[in-house]
């Protein structure tokens, strides 16, 4: 998957215009980083489209602990979108995320993720 069907299956899956497809994969691979180890985070970037993988660069190895609601919080904060907005965007990043990647490491990223933050990873449909 490269860049371009990367981003239009997020704004297809979030109903968003292109521009804000780029904000909301922006911020949420940005919190997403933060969430999960350096090791998943730079083992992810190796299976994403070239132009997002300075999303998911960290220099640090651990993980923060965010919730969901934390987690949502910060793409919400990072998008300047609403509730609303930043939710279903994230849902749309993390889906198309689990669909670019091997199925070897999305299941690696699933077992770093904490329950309620895997409820992101109920797939989201295209529209």
């Amino acid at each position: 998957m490269n860049s371009a069907e990367f981003l239009n299956a997020v704004a297809e899956r979030a109903g968003l215009p292109p521009h804000e497809a780029v904000t909301v994969t922006r911020a949420t691979l940005t919190t997403l980083t933060e969430r999960v180890s350096g090791g998943q985070a730079r083992d992810l970037a190796t299976q994403l489209p070239e132009e997002l993988r300075g999303y998911l660069r960290k220099e640090v190895d651990f993980a923060e602990p965010l919730d969901l609601v934390e987690f949502l919080n910060e793409v919400k904060a990072r998008s300047g979108m609403d509730d609303e907005q930043a939710a279903t965007g994230a849902r749309a990043v993390v889906t198309t995320v689990c669909e670019a990647v091997s199925a070897d490491e999305r299941d690696d990223l699933v077992a770093e993720l904490p329950k309620d933050l895997r409820r992101l990873l109920q797939p989201t449909p295209r529209v």
